[in-house]
């Protein structure tokens, strides 16, 4: 039932209001006794937050509920109301057909594997602790949420004077705008109706769905682009010239500023040489996880980690919360173009490599992957098996690694040349196909 990121799917087939009533009636029969519950700009999110709401309170468990805000605003919100929980409404980047629902802890974190399992074992059971005519859990409204977004915000980044522009992508990230202004800086804003129909562009953050964004920045005189997702949990950023920044790049560029020597930097498997080389000088190691913001948290929250990242966009500093922060990155983002150098010059000190990804399309992922995993590890001296099955080389690296969603096994390859990165990339696929 859960993912990675929670429950995620078309609305009317895999999410109804029928299941969002079971996960609120599931966690509040798990002794959440107060959960915040918000939700992004898609029309589907007010039946589903209702209900999910209604299963709360059933339950006995008291519903603090916030209307539509970004993901971040309530993860943070667990903890700034002595919550037990957070439940977010919301199918993040998704199209607008889809929604889900995503689960908080009180240090911002995702619920865990076990969480996320005994919640679904309550739902497949139908066993909840439904609570007699008079224990009722009660429903309040509280509005401030935003507001104290943008106080957390403004404490956590310096002071600028950036020309920035913001692409919402009409989603939920509208506190991006307002704490950036508070801290200085001129804003234009781009796409920021909220509208869960995402008219201007598609809702994840890419270089192809921000094309607008790319254009626009360009073409003024703004030091940079920032845009988000549908629920504002991801960020990714444009130069002054109109260079959509590479992941990457940009986890580079966060890991060097937030890490000191010692530190560890925790990022997933298929993250680039790059960003291991950038700290390396620096003597910053990176730790890896596997795919998923949720286990790049769960790693960002031991100690002597000082910050973690997908290059997808989601940006994490322990320091401050557990929950990726599209504008917590924004914001961080501007103050460290506004006190250091133009972000394409920052972008330029970060040394890439040549990358290749493809895919097998396979109906037996599983048995294919057992496969190859051996015959990896036996060609191979440097192999991780945390999350697919990666090679380590010399001069690069290639990770063979399940679709969590489609029929395919996904193959990656990096180096430090082009004929390398060929090589690496076509024995990989050779492997994948052999064993399909």
């Amino acid at each position: 039932m859960f993912g990675t990121s929670g429950i995620r799917g078309r609305i009317g087939e895999e999410v109804t209001c029928d299941l969002a009533l079971a996960v609120g009636r599931a966690l509040a029969s798990e002794g959440y006794d107060r959960v915040v519950v918000g939700r992004d700009a898609r029309e589907s999110g007010r039946a589903l937050a209702d209900a999910a709401a209604a299963g709360l309170r059933e339950c006995g468990a008291d519903a603090l509920r916030l209307g539509e805000a970004a993901t971040p605003t309530v993860a943070r919100s667990v903890g700034w109301r002595d919550a037990d929980a957070g439940l977010v409404v919301t199918a993040s980047h998704n199209p607008p057909r889809d929604n889900g629902l995503k689960l908080w802890n009180p240090s911002g974190q995702a619920f865990d594997e076990a969480q996320r399992e005994a919640v679904a074992a309550r739902v497949r059971a139908d066993d909840y602790a439904l609570a007699d005519w008079d224990a009722l859990g009660e429903q309040t409204q509280w509005d401030g949420a935003p507001a104290r977004h943008v106080d957390a915000l403004a404490d956590a980044a310096a002071d600028g004077d950036c020309s920035i522009v913001v692409d919402v992508g009409n989603g939920v990230g509208q506190v991006t705008a307002a704490a950036l202004r508070r801290l200085g800086h001129d804003v234009v804003t781009l796409n920021a109706t909220p509208d869960g129909a995402f008219p201007a562009r598609p809702s994840e953050p890419t270089a192809e769905n921000c094309a607008g964004l790319v254009e626009f920045t360009a073409a003024s005189d703004a030091d940079l682009g920032v845009a988000h997702d549908g629920d504002a949990d991801r960020m990714r950023a444009v130069t002054a010239d109109g260079e959509f920044v590479s992941g990457d790049v940009l986890l580079a560029l966060f890991a060097r500023e937030a890490a000191t020597p010692g530190d560890e930097v925790a990022v997933p498997v298929d993250t680039s040489l790059a960003v291991a080389d950038a700290l390396e000088s620096r003597g910053v190691s990176v730790v890896r996880t596997r795919v998923g913001d949720v286990y790049v948290a769960e790693r960002a929250g031991e100690s002597g980690v000082a910050f973690g990242g997908e290059p997808s966009g989601a940006w994490i500093w322990p320091a401050e919360t557990l929950c990726p922060d599209g504008p917590l990155a924004a914001c961080r983002l501007a103050s460290l173009v506004a006190n250091r150098r133009p972000l394409g010059r920052l972008v330029d000190e970060i040394e890439t490599y040549p990358l290749r990804r493809g895919s097998v399309r396979t109906d037996e992922k599983a048995a294919v992957m057992d496969r190859v995993r051996e015959r990896v590890r036996a060609a191979y001296d440097e192999v991780d098996a945390l999350d697919g099955v990666r090679a380590e080389t010399d001069d690069g690296w290639f990770l063979v690694r399940a679709s969590g969603t489609q029929p395919l096994v996904r193959v990656t390859a990096e180096a430090r040349s082009r004929t390398r990165v060929d090589d690496l990339f076509e024995n990989a696929r050779r492997l994948v196909e052999d064993e399909a």
